[in-house]
């Protein structure tokens, strides 16, 4: 594979499990909402936002106090069952769709229990990236429908909006959020998405972050220097689990035995790693607007969209663009600012498209 074709491969892999999670959120968003799975009794109240906000601050400080007392796997059993949790939520109404017809509601239901069990334990015993990526993809889209029938227009475009000021200040002031990546990274969990730069890449056999953070760099199985760096995490989900928002990077710099010379860059990483948060807090956005507008609607099978929510999801993937330009250039950026600012740019073109005054769109 040449390095060209690498990187198209990872900048698409990229795109197609943030696509997943909208889509999974956008046919999500009519059965959650038939089951009564708000969150909160007013969606349209803006408060709801501030306190998401104030739990998802209390959230990181435990978790960052959790890490210096070297309580890690605490952590990682409460986020493997939170994953069990809200991967029953999606398997308990997509299960009985799929095998209503053919086994009573019973079996159905138990078929969602041992599908969300199955899920934990893959994410316990064997968290290969692709099983870290397959069940970020069904958290993401979960997570993201739920709070999406929980936050009307304003409260998500609240939201959105001070959770990308939250993660810049994060990453470019305080640099808190690259304690909590740290933490969280080693715990092999869906808390990231990896997109492996290699076919032999092995998220098992990786080595800490705690050495990809260092500049002294570990050996790997390819005896290269690894550093990089971690840029933002944003958690999330006061309801659901606590995700990460931001981009992050491994950086292998190879060693060129024949010239003596180093070479950094983008095709000398095995991996890249983007936060879940980043694919889950601006399709908060999409499935907001696919639940709480009844303009400009589309047609298309399984999932309910029209086009302020086709509008936000364009953005977000058009941000994701931009953001991976950055990362993959060697530049550590937070990833909500451009994600969050993407899929509220184009969530506002596609509700005027759609007829909406920008009062109306703005949920004014």
């Amino acid at each position: 594979m040449n390095d060209r074709t690498r990187i198209l491969a990872a900048v698409g892999a990229t795109v197609l499990l943030f696509l997943g999670v909208q889509l999974g959120a956008l046919a999500l968003v009519d059965p959650f909402s038939e089951s009564g799975r708000q969150a909160v009794e007013n969606p349209e109240d803006p408060t709801n936002s501030i306190l998401y906000v104030g739990v998802m601050l209390v959230a990181t400080g435990l978790m960052l106090a959790a890490f210096k007392y070297d309580l890690d796997w605490l952590i990682r059993l409460l986020l493997i069952g939170v994953s069990v949790m809200i991967s029953w939520y999606v398997f308990a109404e997509l299960v009985p769709s799929i095998v209503g017809p053919f086994v009573s509601n019973g079996v159905a239901s138990g078929l969602a229990i041992v599908a969300s069990l199955a899920v934990g334990g893959a994410l316990l015993w064997y968290p290969e990236w692709y099983v870290i990526d397959s069940a970020g993809v069904i958290m993401g889209g979960g997570a993201a429908a739920l709070f999406g029938i929980s936050f009307g227009l304003l409260p998500a475009l609240l939201l959105l909006s001070v959770l990308a000021i939250y993660d810049a200040i994060s990453v470019y002031g305080t640099e808190h959020m690259l304690d909590l990546a740290e933490g969280v990274m080693d715990l092999k969990i869906p808390v990231v998405l990896v997109i492996p730069m290699t076919l032999s890449y092995s998220y098992l056999a990786a080595g800490s972050t705690d050495d990809v953070l260092e500049d002294g760099g570990t050996e790997t199985e390819t005896e290269a220097e690894t550093n990089g760096d971690i840029p933002s995490d944003t958690p999330g989900n006061d309801t659901t689990d606590e995700t990460t928002g931001g981009a992050a990077q491994t950086d292998d710099t190879a060693t060129a035995e024949n010239d003596g010379q180093t070479e950094e860059g983008a095709l000398d990483r095995d991996a890249l790693f983007i936060g879940l948060g980043d694919a889950v807090i601006p399709t908060v956005l999409v499935a907001s607007a696919a639940a709480f507008l009844d303009v400009g609607t589309l047609a298309v099978p399984v999932i309910t969209l029209n086009l302020p929510a086709l509008g936000a999801a364009l953005g977000t993937i058009a941000g994701l663009l931009a953001l991976m330009y950055m990362v993959l250039e060697g530049r550590a950026h937070a990833g909500l600012p451009l994600l969050n600012g993407g899929a509220i740019g184009g969530y506002l073109l596609g509700a005027l498209a759609s007829g909406l005054s920008l009062a109306a769109a703005i949920g004014l």
